[in-house]
This record gives structure tokens, sequence and C-alpha cells, in this order.
């Protein structure tokens, strides 16, 4: 899983075009199957955006989410669009962040009525907590028109229909049994399904365009809807700013656990078992002795690195500003190599974790980063 990549969808092109707008330098890539995401910059981060259009419906939703955690294995996928409200508390304009997800049309019909058998899938705490914070500082609606719209928290119903009723049998039923959803849509149940099966965490943003009751007007929606998905881009762009800068530190945390770039330590109690090649004090190399990286093969190593770089950047499969970037941070480990001192040979392993952020959704070179990183903390 890359914690530098975020993937974000959204079934019209209303709502695409109101993320794409707030992505760095977005380019084109394309899945084996033919579908087209473009990947962008994510602004104040070394994180970058996979974004896609599903069209309408929960089924083709989870499909494209399917094909973008393969693709991408990103740290989490938000979906945003816009949303019919479902009760009057929630104004238009105004952002909903799904803490459930319900899919309303399992169900059963018996003589007396329709018995509801939804799926419900929940939001992940983490996501839900780093939502929450933004929703209380407010940031994310600086520049907003007028009033800031407000964040609210709480079930959204996804279903295979657009709703446009209060008095029809199905918009009674709906407001009777999922009586706590704030808004409803036709997307959110796919997206749920496609990230559980798959253990990618998942988050909905919606703004709301309508009330889902018989007043919608396509002259209302030439106005609601790009108030709307304009409000859910920003919070949702703002959001994966959040998740990027959190996992990103923890990420490094993990790699770094005694905080002095000298890797992990375990530590076990009770009745140990090993097959060790060899046990100094506290250090144990299992299969063979303990050996040294040579300044010589971390040079070579950073110089093939620069080699597939160069290879990736004519592939397109990293963007030019990533490249220059990504050459710098070589450069930086390559000149601080030449030098005999623990500060330069901090400054290595400091290069290189940068640079292992830059490229972290290309599995390929972020895994000869990380084996360069390794090396170059064996050597004295």
């Amino acid at each position: 899983m890359s914690s530098t990549m975020v993937v974000m969808l959204s079934a019209l092109n209303l709502e695409y075009e109101a993320v794409r707008r707030r992505l760095t330098n977005p380019r084109l890539h394309q899945h084996e199957k033919g579908t087209l995401f473009e990947l962008g910059g994510l602004p104040g981060t070394e994180g970058q955006v996979a974004l896609g259009l599903t069209s309408k419906g929960n089924h083709s939703a989870a499909v494209l989410v399917e094909r973008a955690i393969q693709s991408f294995s990103p740290a989490a996928v938000l979906f945003v669009g816009v949303a019919g409200a479902l009760w009057d508390t929630t104004a238009l304009g105004d952002v909903v962040m799904a803490t459930q997800v319900y899919a309303y049309h399992g169900g059963t019909s018996e003589d007396d009525g329709l018995k509801a058998r939804p799926r419900v899938w929940e939001v992940p705490h983490d996501i839900g907590q780093l939502a929450a914070h933004l929703a209380r500082t407010g940031d994310w609606a600086e520049g907003a028109d007028g009033p800031p719209p407000k964040v609210h928290f709480g079930p959204i119903a996804a279903g295979e229909i657009v709703q446009n009723s209060s008095v029809s049998h199905e918009a009674a039923w709906i407001r009777r049994v999922y009586n706590d959803a704030l808004a409803i849509e036709m997307e959110g149940a796919g997206v749920a399904q496609a990230g559980h099966l798959n253990s990618s965490p998942v988050a909905v943003v919606r703004g709301i365009s309508d009330r889902a009751d018989g007043t919608k007007t396509a002259l209302e929606d030439r106005t609601s809807q790009p108030a709307a998905a304009h409000n859910a881009a920003a919070f949702a762009v703002r959001l994966a700013q959040e998740l990027v800068t959190k996992r990103r530190g923890t990420a490094m945390a993990d790699d770094d656990t005694t905080g002095t770039g000298e890797g992990t330590t375990n530590v076990a109690f009770g009745q140990v078992g090993l097959q060790a090649g060899n046990i100094t004090n506290s250090t144990v190399s299992v299969g063979q002795s303990v050996q040294h990286s040579e300044p010589e093969d971390l040079r070579s190593m950073l110089a093939a690195l620069r080699d597939e770089l160069a290879s990736e950047r004519s592939a397109d499969r990293i963007d030019d500003a990533t490249y220059q970037a990504a050459r710098q941070e070589v450069e930086t480990a390559r000149t601080s190599l030449e030098e005999s001192t623990p500060e330069a040979a901090g400054a290595v392993i400091l290069a290189l974790k940068r640079l292992r952020g830059l490229v972290g959704d290309v599995a390929k070179l972020a895994a000869r980063v990380a084996r360069i990183i390794t090396a170059a903390q064996g050597t004295p």
C-alpha cells in the first residue's frame, strides 16, 4: 500500500472537474482494459491523486474502484460528488461525510410489505477522526462564496435509482426505514463493497445539490450542482492532504522505530528459538555473517537508480516535476556519500527517504529505493 497515493472517483464530469482543478500537473494513465485515470499532484504534500470517472450506479463504481486499487494500491479511496438531501437539516451546498453507507435496495418482499435487508459499511475510524477535525477547523472552505458550508456526519443511502419524490411509496419507505440517513445517492454502496473486498479504506464525500423531494429542476441543477460539487471536492482534497501527511509520517516512523536511522529493534520475552549465523551482543544475523555495504556499492546502486528514473520518465510513469525532484535527491545522496562523517551518513538516509516518498506510487522504484536505504543503513 502506498502512503502517498489517494484514489478519488466521481460519477459525473461536473464532479470530476471540481476535483481535477485542485490537482497539479495532471497526466493520463490508461488501465490495460481501457479505463483512463489522471495522476496529479496533491498540493502541499508529497502525495498524488489518481482521479477516475465511474459513471452512474453502484455496479460500475465497484468495478472501477477494484481497478484503481489493483493499479495504485492507494492509502485510501475517496468517492466525491453530489447527492440529494433526505431531510431539511442539510442545506443546499452543505457537505455530507458518510459515517456509514446503506445499500438500501436489499430486502425481501412479503405479503405485509417490503422488509429491509441492507448491507452496511462504516467509514474507517482514523479517516472519520481526520474528517471531523477538518470540519471543526473550517480551513477547507477558505475562498467559499458567502458563508462557509457546513459539514454533516451521518449515514448515506445508496441505491440504484434517482430519487426525486417525498410522497412515492419508495420515498416514504426510505425515509421511514432509513430515517437516520442524511443523503441519498447511487454509487457509495459499490465503492464501499469494493474497498471492503480489497481491504482498502474508503470514504464517501457528498455535496448536497437537491432535496430528493420532487422539487429538483434542470434550471436549479445548473446552479446548485456546481456549488455542491465544488464544496465536496474542496473538503475531499483537504482530507486527502491530511491522510497523506499522517500516513506518510507513520510509514517513516515504522521504518525507523529508534529515531536514529538504525533500523527496527525486536524485543521478545520468555523462551525464544533462533537459527542464526552470528550473535554479537544484542545483534543477530540470520543465515550468514554480518556484512556492511561499501560506499562504492552504494554509488553503483545510486547510478543504476538514476538510470531507472530516466527510464520511468521516458515511459511517462512519473511526471517531469517528480522526476526532477527525485534526481535532485539522488544527487544529494551521492554528494553526501563522498563525505566520511556521521552527519553525511544521516544526510544520505534522509535524502533516500524523501526520494522514496516521491516515487512511492511506482512499486518497482519504491522497492529499489528501499533496498538502497537498507544498504546505506549498514554502511559504517
